[in-house]
């Protein structure tokens, strides 16, 4: 029993996948930044691609 108390303890005090964890916070975030981004802008985007393949269809 006393072991099994000694693991936990020892597994609640393990601190090697906060790292990781952290990491894939940052990247949740810039996920969530970049479709802000995207749905704040898209038409915008768009419209500004469509006017530069109209350009560059046009050109000599």
């Amino acid at each position: 029993m006393l072991k099994l108390l000694a693991n936990i303890q020892a597994f609640r005090h393990d601190e090697r996948g906060a790292t990781a964890i952290e990491y894939g916070l940052i990247a949740a975030g810039i996920a969530v930044a970049i479709s802000v981004v995207v749905f704040a802008f898209g038409d915008d985007l768009a419209l500004l691609f469509s006017d530069m393949s109209t350009k560059v269809q046009q050109r000599p």
